[in-house]
């Protein structure tokens, strides 16, 4: 019953010692007792009655009952962290029972043999259990055997042949009332699916695998690990960082597993490491590493090491001894059978080239590379890179781009299982290095519209295929409605002076289930995205102009495309951009207040500096028609208008030049419906949106009441042109909540994504609206990169904080201008021409932008 019912054993074995049994009965109530401290709370409790429950069943003269004590025992003293203790226990174990009894401590031996990382003695003795259990009729047991086959398997990377036992096990779960064991099994399919690559479905497992837990009230520490490990996966180091910590501490409180501790500091040094913060890996990792040598864990102890040398590879450490000590892993790993012996030989060969040991570096990665023919797509990946590392060594430009083209189409096809816009961006982040030795190859190539080619490859990727819709899910329906109450009121409370704990909270505990829902979607079959070709990009410019920014080496790649060619220039240093571009945003939101009219000639100093940074001698080579501009995420706060050579022409801004084409050639909607909205709370009331319903023939105009979320989606929805004055609130911690206040709360970019063609062109009148989150490769998150895949053609939104007054003139410019016939970048020029000349007037039309192409 204690893993059918945890809190109903634990009871009934409590009642059953207070009735003074005799003592083969307390040896079971202690031995129940011992299980529940030791998997749910405190292991020091747990060893002070599982002796107990040791010494009377040699009492009870029972070898059987002292068999089975005897394995709980070594269980127990294993996760302690005393290995030669626990093992002597189960040696003791298997020469006191016998058959059925046996068996059953073979099979919790081979679970211990798994803990410390031997999967070959695991599979040994899981082997003696099987057929002995299934003769008994033992169905639990048998099922219990078959998972922990199962999970030695995926440890190994035999994937189809866990999925074979899981499914046994599961068949056998079926017929039995074991509640906790279910959970375990529903766990291990999540784990299984992520070992596959099925990012969707391990979250979407393990989700249901915690509904199934926290119904028992028992703690999650391996789900912690294993969801760690898939959120790592998925691109959420940051977010694995923070649940491992969080899981520790609990452990710490619960005076839990030292082996659990250990794997949890494991999980928290990789995603240290994957969050660029090594020396908190180093630390989390030199812990592990001292544990798990207690531990005698050899094979934990191994890849604890494995994270560590990655840490000090990337504080800048390079040295002789940290390529023989990632070689020595490298080995280890490859005799353990792991999965990750190839990232340590990558590791070593790329600290050889660094050094310049080229024929030592060879040697390592040609063992990596090995796994490119197989395996997980990040395996394939791994060896892939490799194999371009091995090519740049030789000097093959062809070579180092065709394995960056191949480890690239695998990203690809892994990034389309994804359905959320987020996971996609995220997983960018995975192919940096092979896009950087792609674009680097090319550069060196001397071919300007080769690194075109390529610094599209790996840019702005998520626009690059139809957005996945949520399904109609009514929890997901459900969740929306109550986060929007939830936030209304808690932003009410917050004006009032009077913020309410509870509320705040309670929101934040929706976004999780919100966000939870959402990264769930499973995307479309691979090959479903758009391949870049720079000839149907310079037949669509024309006689205009593109000049796409790309980094390499941390300086700025002009490449300008237009009549028939693509030109490259050198520009400055990313760094000093994009510390300018903050200088101005500073400048801009003082400019937004009235009396700081002193500080426009600054701001405009800084926006020639910014040109000379951004576009070097390019400048002088932009002609005189429109111009796209294609900045790298890192710039997107950038006020195009203010740099001297574009303040008089026609500029808009495109993620890529991928999505500016699909924008290009997005057709209108057959109808052409206008839609204005007015929020609440705004300081000039909105003022432009009852001009702007007298200047069309017959909008549909929302306000007041009339704003709200489910009313403004649904008049949104395939509308030709849709201007919308409202606070907007970006979300730098998690971009796809930033939101548009309507009547009734926040319309969230989750909202947007549920429309089935949003506006044609759309005017975002108020603050912040095209702030994004530079999130993976080269993404951006935030609600204006949300609406470009979803039918929207052309966006004006405002990067900076603004003057609400100053708004409302160069809106009914720029409404003027599309009157005329316009597009949304021409009609915003003429409008910044149009308003009064002075300092604040001048920055509200620099903060806004065009996106797209409409």
């Amino acid at each position: 019953m204690v893993f059918a019912d945890p809190g109903e054993a634990l009871a009934r074995a409590r009642a059953l010692l207070d009735a003074g049994p005799p003592p083969w009965h307390a040896s079971v109530a202690h031995q129940v007792i011992g299980i529940w401290q030791r998997d749910f709370g405190d292991l020091r409790l747990a060893l002070r009655h599982l002796r107990r429950a040791r010494d009377l069943a040699a009492r009870a003269d029972s070898a059987e009952r002292e068999a089975d004590v005897l394995a709980t025992l070594g269980v127990a003293l294993v996760h302690a962290g005393r290995t030669r203790q626990g093992l002597a226990a189960f040696d003791r174990g298997v020469a006191r029972g016998s058959g059925h009894t046996r068996a059953r401590v073979l099979y919790r031996r081979a679970y211990v043999w798994w803990v410390l990382g031997r999967h070959r003695e695991a599979l040994e003795d899981v082997r003696r259990a099987v057929p002995v259990l299934r003769q008994a009729d033992d169905v639990i047991w048998t099922a219990r055997a078959l998972t922990l086959r199962a999970t030695v398997h995926l440890a190994l990377g035999a994937v189809e042949r866990a999925d074979a036992d899981f499914t046994a096990a599961e068949a056998l779960w079926d017929t039995t009332g074991q509640e906790h064991d279910k959970a375990d099994a529903v766990e291990s399919r999540g784990l299984a699916a992520y070992r596959r690559g099925d990012i969707p479905a391990a979250l979407r497992l393990l989700d249901e695998a915690e509904e199934r837990y926290a119904k028992l009230g028992t703690p999650t520490f391996m789900l912690s690990i294993r969801r760690c490990e898939v959120l790592m996966a998925a691109g959420l180091a940051p977010e694995a960082l923070a649940e491992a910590d969080a899981a520790s501490a609990e452990l710490d409180g619960l005076g839990g597993q030292s082996t659990r501790k250990a794997e949890l500091l494991l999980v928290a040094a990789r995603a240290a490491r994957l969050a660029d913060d090594p020396h908190t890996a180093m630390a989390r990792a030199a812990v592990a590493v001292r544990l798990f040598a207690g531990q005698r864990r050899a094979w934990w102890a191994t890849h604890a090491r494995l994270v560590l040398i990655e840490a000090r590879a990337a504080t800048g450490r390079r040295s002789g001894r940290l390529v023989a000590d990632a070689a020595a892993v490298a080995g280890r790993l490859a005799a353990f059978g792991s999965p990750a012996a190839p990232e340590a030989s990558l590791l070593a060969g790329r600290i050889a080239l660094a050094l310049g040991r080229t024929a030592e570096a060879e040697r390592h990665l040609a063992v990596a590379a090995r796994s490119r023919h197989g395996g997980p797509p990040l395996a394939r990946m791994t060896g892939w890179a490799a194999q371009a590392l091995r090519a740049r060594a030789a000097g093959s430009g062809r070579g180092v781009l065709e394995a960056c083209r191949r480890g690239l189409d695998v990203l690809d096809d892994h990034r389309m299982t994804l359905g959320a816009a987020e996971l996609r961006a995220r997983a960018t982040a995975q192919g940096a290095e092979l896009a950087a030795l792609a674009q680097a190859a090319a550069l060196a190539s001397g071919g300007p519209r080769r690194l075109l080619v390529w610094s599209e490859r790996w840019r702005a990727t998520v626009l690059s295929a139809p957005p996945t819709r949520p399904p109609a899910d009514p929890a997901l329906l459900c969740g929306l409605t109550a986060f929007r109450e939830i936030a209304a009121r808690a932003e009410e409370a917050r004006q009032e002076g009077h913020p309410v704990p509870a509320l705040e909270r309670e929101q934040r505990r929706l976004e999780r289930e919100i966000r939870s829902r959402t990264l769930r979607l499973r995307g479309q079959a691979p090959g479903g995205g758009d391949r870049f070709g720079a000839d149907r990009l310079l037949a669509r410019l024309g006689t205009d102009r593109l000049v796409e920014l790309a980094v390499l080496d941390g300086r700025v790649q002009v490449l300008l495309c237009g009549e028939g060619r693509v030109r490259r220039f050198e520009a400055g240093r990313l760094a000093d951009a994009v510390t300018e571009a903050e200088h101005v945003q500073a400048g801009l939101r003082r400019l937004a207040h009235p009396g700081a009219a002193a500080r426009l000639p600054l701001v405009e100093a800084a926006g020639r500096r910014l040109e000379e940074l951004l576009l070097g001698p390019a400048a002088r080579q932009l002609g005189s028609g429109p111009l796209v501009v294609v900045p790298p995420g890192s710039l997107h706060r950038v006020p195009w208008a203010l740099l001297p050579s574009l303040r008089e022409r026609v500029v808009s801004v495109s993620p890529s030049a991928s999505s500016w084409l699909r924008a290009r050639e997005t057709e209108p909607p057959p109808e052409s419906r206008q839609v204005l909205v007015r929020g609440p709370g705004l300081a000039t009331g909105g003022a432009e949106v009852p001009e702007l319903a007298g200047r069309y023939a017959a909008p549909t105009v929302l306000e007041d009441g009339d704003a709200h979320v489910a009313r403004v989606l649904r008049e949104l929805d395939g509308a030709a042109l849709a201007h919308i004055a409202a606070h907007g609130t970006f979300r730098a911690d998690s971009p796809l909540f930033s939101s548009l206040t309507m009547a009734d709360g926040p319309l969230i970019v989750h909202d947007f994504e549920r429309l089935a063609r949003s506006p044609y062109r759309i005017i975002l009148s108020c603050c912040d609206t095209a702030r994004f989150a530079s999130v993976g490769a080269d993404e951006l998150l935030g609600l204006v990169t949300a609406l470009l895949p979803l039918g929207t053609a052309g966006v004006v939104a405002c990067s900076a904080p603004v003057n609400d007054e100053a708004v409302v003139p160069l809106m009914l410019a720029l409404h003027k201008g599309l009157g005329a016939g316009l597009s949304l970048a021409e009609a915003l020029r003429d409008a910044r021409a149009a308003v009064p000349g002075d300092a604040t007037h001048q920055a509200t039309g620099w903060a806004f932008s065009a996106f797209g192409a409409a």
